[in-house]
């Protein structure tokens, strides 16, 4: 089967910049595919080469098959992108919008029916009569997301789609998205929530300095974390506690501590007992499992060598 999306070797620079050393990787078909890096990583600068609004200078990238640079016309036909910025023509409201965009693919009365599906799917039927430039930045978000789904592509990719907006529209944008997922879609996601690409992804690539610096499923990212964090409730929040137990700490609050703890050693029975040891009496223990959140901020500080993350 053809990939959905396939990077081979992508090399990108400006400069003294180095920008994509060397990206190399499939996102298959109907995947939900997460692409998640630090402010700088070249996350930006890859999906601009996807989108054909930027060359490689070594390497190629092919949308369902289609060289970006060869088939820009196939392969552009095949994406859907969510930008980051809200770009939008302040001259037309929003169906004059959908509909010139639907134009550009080639599309004519025959897709006005979607275009309508798409207004009342992501609330925006009462304002398709309205001008662009005087919604709001939610409102025009949802527009970005209509516009990028107006040809009907196979593969969308939504670029910071939540950034800056309101909980009614995050839950409107995922509930969409799982639909086009259910429907066969392939999603690529970029995102500084990491909360969402835990819930939404399949599997996720971590660029890092123009790197790839862990592509994997969830599960298996997830796994990675040697630690676990495990949070006693005290009865008395005035006891002392041996030392054994304050080098472990992490967070103390009134009457809870949250304990980081090696999770291939058998620390928590030595907790455990340390604590009876003390007289220490607990009214709760809760394990918590190490987030996607946690995984990340180890992965790109061990890339760069810092300290203390």
């Amino acid at each position: 089967m053809t990939s959905a999306v396939t990077i081979a070797e992508v090399h990108k620079h400006y400069g003294a910049l180095y920008a994509l050393r060397g990206i190399d990787f499939e996102i298959k078909q109907g995947e939900f595919f997460g692409l998640l890096g630090p402010n700088g990583a070249g996350k930006s600068t890859l999906i601009n080469i996807m989108a054909g609004l930027t060359y490689a200078d070594r390497g190629a990238v092919r949308i369902n098959g289609f060289d970006v640079r060869r088939d820009y016309r196939q392969a552009r036909r095949a994406l859907g992108v969510v930008p980051q910025e809200l770009v939008y023509d302040p001259f037309f409201d929003v169906r004059e919008m959908l509909r010139l965009q639907s134009g550009y693919f080639g599309f004519g009365r025959e897709n006005h029916a979607w275009i309508d599906e798409l207004l009342e799917t992501l609330n925006l039927g009462d304002k398709a009569d309205v001008n662009m430039y005087t919604l709001s930045g939610g409102m025009k978000r949802r527009v970005l997301i209509a516009q990028a789904m107006v040809h009907k592509p196979p593969v969308l990719v939504l670029d910071e789609p939540t950034a800056g907006v309101d909980v009614e529209l995050r839950q409107i944008l995922w509930r969409f998205a799982r639909r086009l997922h259910q429907d066969g879609h392939t999603i690529v996601l970029t995102t500084h929530y990491l909360e969402e690409a835990e819930q939404l992804c399949e599997r996720i690539a971590i660029l890092d300095q123009g790197s790839i610096c862990a592509l994997d499923t969830k599960q298996a990212l997830l796994s990675r974390s040697p630690y676990r964090r495990v949070r006693l409730t005290l009865a008395d929040a005035a006891i002392e506690l041996p030392e054994s137990i304050l080098r472990l700490v992490e967070e103390r609050e009134a009457q809870s501590i949250t304990l980081r703890l090696h999770r291939l050693d058998d620390q928590l029975g030595a907790v455990l007992e340390a604590m009876h040891q003390c007289g220490g009496r607990l009214l709760d223990v809760h394990t918590v499992e190490p987030g996607l959140e946690e995984v990340f901020m180890e992965l790109t500080c061990r890339k760069r060598g810092e300290v203390g993350c």
